[in-house]
């Protein structure tokens, strides 16, 4: 990812126009409201964002990269075109020396030092103040594109005592979005995932229905553990829902070209066959489960198989080899639990992150 261009011009942004917040009907529909201001086009937008993934999974170098990328103006991901502008990085589980090597590495495969990249590694939760810190760096930076909370957990600050825990959740998130509306900066909380699977990737943040209805996009990283290859899932108010196919070299995230269906199912359909062969009758959670892979991707990969009669699907969800006299698909398998060590992988260690 080599980068020699010289740093793009800063453009002054306009003065927002004063906030309203009511109108006539007549009105609402005369007024010109100004285009939404994008720090990744198509991906981040003004307003309050969040990128929830599993831990060690890739998401502070991915929330890095896209900073210094706009800092500079350089392309993010690989080739999004971005506007450059100051940047506000709170690496708050991380300390100048891990965050000095991490940048060392990110020059050393072709990016660029970063004068508008501000670096954070303590700050107040929100209501000790924490929403003050902000504010002065967007005053003091008027032509701010991003601020980017790693980790949101360590910046929401106690919940109040005698509320519920969604009315919690909504407040905190909340605290992060007046910030966002009032100023017109894109904000990026980073956050966790819960563990048990889930059938709509949204339930997998970790918390509440208050956390994702409170943000106005959600994202999820997923990533097969010692895999290069994961997908963006990316939902919201101002962006198309939609899957990125993503790859990650180790220090720089890139998005791939074409649907995201295309890269899940290349090498997960031979780990597939090979495992329903060795336990027919494996229902989708147990084939996620031993392949460590995302269980959305696995059920959209047996589905096809089953479509293209590679693999046969029995009532109830249970696969079997496509040779009938394999497994009879209305037997019950009587062969051992799968487990998570069905399958060994050989792969290298997971680059060292924070998060």
């Amino acid at each position: 990812m080599t980068n020699t261009a010289p740093a793009r011009a800063l453009h002054a942004v306009p003065a927002a126009p004063e906030r309203r917040t009511r109108w006539t009907d007549d009105q609402l529909l005369s007024q010109e409201f100004p285009p939404p201001r994008w720090a990744v086009p198509g991906l981040l937008c003004e307003g309050l964002n969040m990128l929830a993934g599993a831990p060690k999974l890739g998401k502070s170098w991915l929330s890095l990269g896209i900073g210094a990328a706009i800092a500079n103006g350089d392309p993010a991901l690989g080739g999004i075109e971005v506007e450059r502008g100051p940047v506000l990085y709170c690496a708050l589980e991380d300390t100048g020396r891990r965050l000095q090597s991490r940048r060392r590495q990110m020059l050393a495969a072709g990016g660029r030092a970063a004068p508008l990249l501000t670096l954070e590694t303590a700050c107040p939760t929100m209501p000790n103040g924490g929403d003050a810190v902000i504010v002065e760096w967007i005053e003091e930076n008027p032509a701010a594109r991003l601020i980017i909370i790693d980790t949101f957990e360590k910046m929401r600050g106690r919940n109040p005592q005698g509320v519920s825990a969604y009315a919690a959740d909504y407040a905190a998130a909340g605290r992060f979005k007046t910030i966002a509306d009032n100023y017109g900066v894109p904000i990026l909380l980073i956050h966790h995932v819960r563990k048990q699977a889930a059938e709509d990737w949204q339930d997998l943040v970790s918390g509440t229905n208050g956390l994702t209805g409170a943000v106005d996009a959600t994202l999820v990283l997923e990533r097969s553990r010692g895999q290069a290859d994961g997908v963006l899932h990316v939902t919201g108010r101002d962006v198309v829902e939609n899957d990125y196919a993503m790859t990650f070299d180790g220090t720089f995230w890139s998005k791939l070209d074409g649907p995201a269906s295309d890269y899940e199912m290349r090498d997960t359909r031979a780990l597939l066959m090979r495992l329903v062969r060795e336990y027919p009758g494996s229902k989708p959670a147990d084939l996620a489960k031993a392949l460590d892979k995302p269980p959305a991707t696995v059920r959209k990969t047996l589905s096809r198989m089953a479509e293209q009669g590679q693999l046969r699907v029995a009532p109830g969800g249970a696969y079997y080899p496509p040779d009938p006299g394999d497994q009879p698909s209305d037997q019950v398998s009587d062969t051992s639990p799968l487990s998570h060590l069905s399958l060994g992988h050989s792969t290298a260690a997971d680059q060292e992150e924070s998060l």
